[in-house]
């Protein structure tokens, strides 16, 4: 399953044991309703989220801050979607694995059955040392792990 190697010198990587099966936490990563519940950390909220669950589907996730901040969202790719298994999407091609002139990183969610629940691993790719550095600076870690946290809280409810 891990297709998507790590790499220390270019990309971050988190991992969560959620209380829930594989099947329902891919719910939260592939529905937009619920995708808009924890992708971001609060106060900060995604909205108006689309994702097309299978290779070459749009990805588009673009947030508000608690004080009006808008973060506009990018039209991303999705790469890959196994079911209950793997999720990953680029902002490096739009839809239809259209290139685009930049991108920042491809974004991997790997879930793995155990006996508690799932094992998710969420890795950001990125091309070179300096965007990882620049994405851990922006605080990957720590909103990433928030964000994860807020999908295994949702994760248990469903």
């Amino acid at each position: 399953m891990d297709n998507f190697g790590f790499n220390p010198d270019t990309d971050l990587e988190l991992t969560r044991v959620i209380a829930a099966r594989p099947e329902i936490v891919w719910r939260c990563l592939t529905e937009a309703d619920l995708l808009e519940q924890w992708f971001c950390p609060r106060p900060w909220q995604a909205h108006d989220v689309v994702i097309e669950p299978r290779p070459g589907g749009r990805m588009y996730s673009p947030m508000r801050g608690p004080e009006g901040e808008e973060i506009e969202g990018v039209d991303g790719c999705v790469l890959v979607a196994e079911p209950a298994r793997l999720l990953a999407f680029t902002d490096a091609m739009g839809p239809g694995f259209h290139p685009r002139a930049e991108g920042f990183m491809t974004g991997v969610y790997m879930l793995e059955p155990t006996e508690a629940g799932t094992k998710l691993t969420a890795r950001a790719l990125h091309a070179d040392a300096a965007n990882r550095d620049k994405h851990a600076e922006m605080g990957f870690h720590e909103g990433w792990g928030t964000a994860a946290d807020q999908l295994a809280a949702l994760a248990a409810r469903l």
